[in-house]
C-alpha cells in the first residue's frame, strides 16, 4: 500500500482528528513520509485541518 493511502486509512480509521505524530505511531512510517503524505491528500481535498496541526478525512 502506498505512503499516502496509509495516512488517509488511518485518519478513516480514526473517530477524532490526528496530530501527525498520532499517525507516525498508527502507521509505522517516518515522520517525513507522514508531512508529505498529509501535503499531498490536503492538496487533493481528502483531508482536511479542523483546528492547527490536527487532520482528519473529509467525510463522504
Amino acid at each position: 500500500m502506498e505512503k499516502k493511502e496509509l495516512v488517509l486509512k488511518a485518519l478513516l480509521e480514526s473517530n477524532e482528528p490526528l496530530r501527525p505524530g498520532d499517525v507516525v505511531e498508527k502507521t509505522g512510517l517516518s515522520k517525513e513520509d507522514v508531512d508529505k503524505a498529509i501535503k499531498k491528500l490536503k492538496d487533493e481535498g481528502k483531508i482536511e485541518s479542523p483546528k492547527r496541526c490536527y487532520y482528519q478525512a473529509k467525510r463522504v
